[in-house]
């Protein structure tokens, strides 16, 4: 299935990166990573910092997949609000999500400083708004339960949303932990790293075709016929991971997004904040580091590539009208646009972990709008898996939650 189309902003705005490198012969390694996107790239990091040596496969380019599309928001707060996913999934888990996830920014932060990699990531704040007065309520419940477990967030009401953001709107919750970066950057760029400073292959162009689990490991043959023998397999492939998985766990949803032409930095919103919103689906805007404005939503619940891209242009041109709603005193050309398919999950988070009696294969699914800060955690509950490290935080984002009633 094409992942994406139409032109996403990331591999028009970088070199891309040649990297072509198929496997031509059987190979040995502790653990293989399917999947080199942004995911795939924090699990091997986190993998061979650890000592293990692992080797990365994609059957596509570096990075070319859903990574590319990505609009790399980095927020704790996830599309499924505390209060909601409470009710989903109990308290106790949905706190431990939430602090997960703002833990995995600054994790991702230190990552990039330590590898010194380029990867355009800055702090910026973000704003959830209220799209109505059903929102407005959402939004006070929300507040509530994240004062109680002392999240970070300030509620603005209208007068003091405009004052920071300069557009209307009834209430926002705001906070000042959030960030963004250029996914195929910080892909690229770690895989780079990792191959010149841990050794780690990266082969490209390669399809695993077939696998079997034995006691000792795994053996995965290619479209060519090579074989990988290996003590476990990490799938990192996002929504294309069906074929590993016993069962379907995910539902596929189409999205759309744009990007502007540069604008004057005097124009744009103080702050720079990232910008979304309580409709479902829901709008959200961020600018880029070379001042154009990307936004996004629009969703479908439909996967079928050929759909999902007779769509695009009418999705345009609805993602721009909601924008000048909300600021209609901006005036800005599309100069970028693309439509890409992702997936969720019935409580909006992801799956990470083994499944059930399949202790060789774990699973980094990051489902769900925030995948980046998923994929982070996934990294490192698989390196505290392979490590006998006990984690907490395993038993709520594994397969198992449901059946063990986490939350109940």
């Amino acid at each position: 299935m094409d992942l994406h189309s139409g032109l996403p902003y990331w591999i028009i705005k970088n070199p891309l990166y040649d990297y072509y490198n198929p496997l031509k012969k059987d190979c040995v390694v502790d653990v293989v990573i399917i999947g080199a996107g942004i995911t795939g790239a924090l699990v091997a990091h986190e993998l061979v910092r650890a000592g293990l040596k692992c080797c990365v496969v994609d059957k596509r380019s570096i990075a070319t997949g859903s990574s590319a599309a990505s609009t790399a928001l980095l927020q704790y707060e996830l599309d499924e609000p505390l209060c909601r996913l409470s009710d989903k999934v109990g308290e106790k888990a949905a706190v431990t999500v939430y602090k997960a996830c703002l833990q995995s920014i600054s994790d991702l932060e230190q990552i990039i400083r330590e590898t010194r990699i380029r990867a355009d990531y800055e702090r910026v704040p973000s704003v959830f708004f209220a799209s109505d007065d059903e929102g407005v309520a959402m939004i006070e419940k929300e507040y509530e339960i994240r004062k109680k477990y002392d999240l970070p967030v300030e509620y603005a009401d209208r007068r003091q949303l405009f004052r920071y953001s300069r557009f209307d709107a009834p209430a926002a919750l705001i906070n000042e932990v959030s960030a963004q970066i250029d996914t195929y950057k910080t892909a690229t760029g770690l895989l780079r790293y990792d191959m010149r400073e841990f050794g780690l292959e990266v082969y490209t162009h390669t399809d695993i075709k077939r696998w079997q689990m034995e006691g000792y490991g795994c053996e995965l043959m290619t479209d060519k016929g090579y074989v990988i023998e290996c003590e476990y397999v990490v799938i990192a492939a996002g929504f294309e991971a069906g074929p590993f998985l016993p069962e379907q766990v995910m539902k596929l949803t189409s999205t759309y997004a744009l990007v502007s032409h540069p604008v004057d930095s005097r124009f744009l919103w103080p702050h720079r904040s990232l910008i979304w919103e309580t409709s479902q689906p829901y709008l959200y805007i961020r600018t880029t580091e070379g001042n154009r404005i990307m936004v996004g939503g629009e969703d479908e619940d439909f996967s079928d590539p050929v759909r999902r891209d007779a769509l695009l242009r009418e999705k345009v041109r609805a993602l721009e009208k909601k924008f000048v709603k909300l600021f209609p005193h901006f005036y800005f050309t599309t100069e970028m646009a693309w439509c890409g398919t992702f997936s969720s999950t019935d409580d909006g988070l992801p799956y990470i972990g083994t499944w059930p009696r399949k202790d060789r294969m774990y699973f980094a699914l990051g489902y769900g709008g925030n995948g980046i800060t998923f994929s982070m955690i996934a990294a490192q509950l698989i390196r505290n898996g392979l490590k006998n490290v006990p984690d907490p935080r395993a038993s709520v984002f594994g397969f198992n939650r449901k059946k063990a009633g986490v939350g109940a």
